[in-house]
């Protein structure tokens, strides 16, 4: 899915509910925005959708920004 994340150095789990038809850059201004995170750090940021149940994962890595969706 992500690929390997042993180099990551933090995971931040994004409180409340995510619109799960942003992509890249309307995640990017959450992490931005609203959590002051830079999008662009050695992280995963994981968003959660409405019913819980689905997951989406941003992941910056040496290539640009991996976004994996995960269904229940």
């Amino acid at each position: 899915m992500l690929g390997d994340l042993s180099g990551v150095s933090k995971i931040f789990v994004i409180t409340g509910r995510t619109d799960m038809r942003k992509s890249f850059d309307g995640l990017m201004a959450i992490i931005r925005d609203t959590y002051e995170l830079d999008p662009y750090a050695n992280a995963v940021y994981l968003f959660c959708g409405r019913d819980s149940r689905k997951l989406k994962a941003l992941h910056f890595d040496k290539d640009g920004f991996v976004l994996a969706p995960e269904k229940a």
